[in-house]
């Protein structure tokens, strides 16, 4: 069972994991108000080039979080709400259904805190990318921007890690450092070799690095396909992220 202490520190984590991974394009940034975390981008040259904000909140009434949002966005956002295992499903969505916002989607929220990590097998190598070599492999396997020097660094806050068969990357999984801890992101098997444990085995390997550097937990959010391997590994959900959009005249 979760705490709303964990549930909150994982949310930070979440944050930091996700703006730094976002950031690989253009910088972004988040604040915090009153436990209401604005994430967005830096200033950029032409407004019109601006992403979406979004909104990450846990505990905080929807009204609260709209007003906030309301008063320092720039003019177009999403709210994410976050609620615990035990917490109510209808009362966040009817919260912010009555304040005029529809749900886009929900995201299974899960952390590992890297006591017991699985053991798993595949036929695949898992490899951290390293190289440059590698880099220019695994940009083209993923139709991604080559990974930049400074992140195949032995102790480099961005990890990026492949699974390779018969010298073909066939998936891939990241650990980004994130308050403490590490944020785990674009865990990707190719469809034709999932149910294989390379899945598993990608996510295994970055675990035990992650807790070799003394992180205190690996924190994720999950499609709700996808939130079927974590808890194989060790993940546990503690929550559930709802991505609300705003009524039109809003955004």
């Amino acid at each position: 069972m979760s705490s709303s202490a964990e549930i909150s520190a994982a949310l930070e984590v979440f944050v930091h994991g996700f703006c730094a991974q976002k950031s690989a394009t253009h910088p972004y940034e988040y604040q915090c108000f009153d436990e209401v975390w604005q994430m967005r981008d830096v200033a950029r040259k032409n407004p019109k080039n601006y992403r979406k904000e979004e909104w990450i909140a846990y505990g905080t009434p929807a009204a609260d979080v709209d007003a906030l949002a309301r008063k320092h966005t720039r003019g177009r956002f999403f709210i994410c709400a976050v609620r615990g295992m035990d917490d109510s499903d209808e009362a966040v969505r009817t919260s912010y259904k009555q304040l005029g916002y529809r749900l886009l989607v929900t995201e299974p929220f899960f952390i590992h805190r890297l006591k017991k990590i699985s053991k798993a097998s595949s036929p695949a190598t898992i490899e951290r990318v390293t190289t440059p070599e590698m880099a220019i492999r695994f940009g083209k396997a993923s139709r991604s921007r080559p990974i930049s020097q400074e992140h195949l660094k032995k102790d480099a806050a961005f990890r990026q890690y492949v699974a390779i068969i018969n010298g073909e990357i066939v998936g891939w999984v990241r650990s980004i450092d994130a308050a403490s801890s590490t944020w785990c992101a674009n865990m990707y098997v190719r469809p034709k070799l999932r149910r294989q444990g390379i899945g598993k085995a990608l996510l295994a390997k970055m675990l035990r690095d992650d807790r070799a550097r003394g992180a205190k937990q690996s924190v994720l959010l999950a499609s709700h396909t996808g939130a079927l391997l974590y808890p194989r590994v060790g993940y546990e959900q503690i929550g559930l992220l709802y991505i609300f959009a705003p009524r039109k005249s809003a955004r």
